[in-house]
């Protein structure tokens, strides 16, 4: 009996057709990367004046705001990295130098920038002249500095009243804060009594210029500090007669500067005018004929998270703050070609390097998948789908 109730079974199994073929594999035809620029030294004011430390702030080796050596070498790094995924991709050549116009590096105008481009293409295109291409250092780009650049009809009531909705309200958003900022006292040291970052009262006004929006209060106080904090631990540098801080405290406390980008970049209205050129210039480098196969742009933190807003995904990555940017995180839009079905997709994915990598300059990159809502489940979205569905959440150029 037994035998019997097997066969039906197995012969089913002899019956089964064979496999089919594999399908072919989805090729890469273009990468377009948003990524931010290397570790670089404070920028004027960023922990503000005031803030109390248990030791002097430790010396830097370059001017405020610029890429530091190692920062330089850590974006070389990362860019042999990237390479390694380009040429098997078959878009850049394994020997050789790249085609001209086939590999495009643009930066914003500050030396941080442009240093991170220059540095990162000595790493993807070793032995290479390859252009770093930016405006002059008078100009605002509008890829990157949109509202400084009046790229839009940018309206300050309309985004504060929209920055008041996401948020809840800039003081409930301190107060959502309120544990990270006591945390931030504990790191930087410097016991007194009413805190080690100066206090003022949250405000949201209009900047003079009319052309953004000007933030105050616990928020903007904490945010840089944090960044400060997190750049020094990248950097490696020593902070002699301060507490112990390490990683993981600088991703606790790093929800501050996370916080910015809620006033900044992610509120709807924010994130349609702070994306709207580069977001357009990255669905055409995705969609036009003649655009170059791997197009780079070399930006800031407020780029890639306004671009994650664009695309409704969030920004995980080990080492930082939920929404956080790593320096030389990158946003990579990759778009596929289905020979099967003759269907062209995009994928998008957040590639970044831990604090610590960076503080041991190791060459490893944590790639994390970004699904876009609104694609399905595959993590695959049709071309003329994405490129429909992010086209109506920018802002209008003028």
């Amino acid at each position: 009996m037994t035998l019997l109730r097997l066969l039906p079974a197995a012969l089913l199994l002899f019956a089964a057709p064979a496999p089919l073929a594999a399908r072919p594999a989805l090729a890469v035809e273009r990468v377009v990367v948003l990524m931010r620029h290397g570790v670089r030294a404070p920028i004027d004011g960023e922990a503000p004046a005031g803030t109390r430390t248990a030791a002097p702030w430790p010396r830097w080796p370059v001017p405020a705001e610029h890429l530091t050596p190692r920062g330089a070498q850590a974006m070389t790094l990362l860019g042999a990295e990237d390479r390694r995924v380009l040429v098997a991709a078959g878009l850049v050549p394994r020997t050789g130098c790249p085609a001209p116009r086939t590999l495009r590096i643009h930066a914003n105008t500050a030396e941080r920038t442009i240093a991170s481009g220059i540095a990162f293409a000595a790493g993807v295109a070793p032995g290479c002249t390859i252009p770093v291409e930016h405006l002059a250092p008078d100009r605002a780009d509008p890829l990157f500095e949109p509202l400084r650049a009046g790229a839009t009809r940018f309206d300050p009531a309309t985004a504060i009243a929209d920055i008041q909705r996401h948020t809840g309200g800039i003081d409930a958003l301190a107060r959502r804060h309120a544990a990270a900022i006591a945390e931030l006292d504990t790191l930087l040291g410097c016991g007194a009594p009413q805190g080690c970052s100066p206090i003022t009262p949250s405000r949201i006004l209009p900047s003079a210029d009319g052309r953004g929006i000007d933030l105050s209060g616990p928020i903007r106080t904490t945010s840089g500090t944090a960044q400060v904090l997190l750049l020094q631990y990248a950097e490696g540098l020593d902070v002699p007669g301060w507490p112990r801080i390490d990683a993981a405290a600088l991703r606790r406390v790093g929800t501050l500067h996370a916080a910015l980008f809620d006033v900044f970049t992610r509120p709807p209205y924010m994130a349609a005018h702070q994306a709207a050129v580069l977001g357009r210039h990255m669905l055409a480098a995705l969609t036009e004929a003649d655009a170059a196969p791997v197009d780079i742009l070399v930006g800031h933190d407020t780029n890639v998270t306004a671009l994650a807003a664009v695309l409704h995904v969030p920004l995980h990555a080990p080492g930082y703050a939920e929404g956080d940017v790593a320096p030389g995180g990158a946003i990579w839009l990759e778009r596929l070609y289905d020979p099967a079905r003759k269907r062209r997709y995009v994928r998008a994915s957040y590639r970044t390097q831990s604090p610590d990598d960076l503080r041991r300059l190791s060459p490893r990159v944590t790639v994390t998948p970004l699904p876009i809502p609104g694609c399905g489940v595959s993590g695959l979205c049709e071309l003329a789908t994405f490129d429909r569905m992010i086209r109506r959440r920018l802002a209008p150029a003028q």
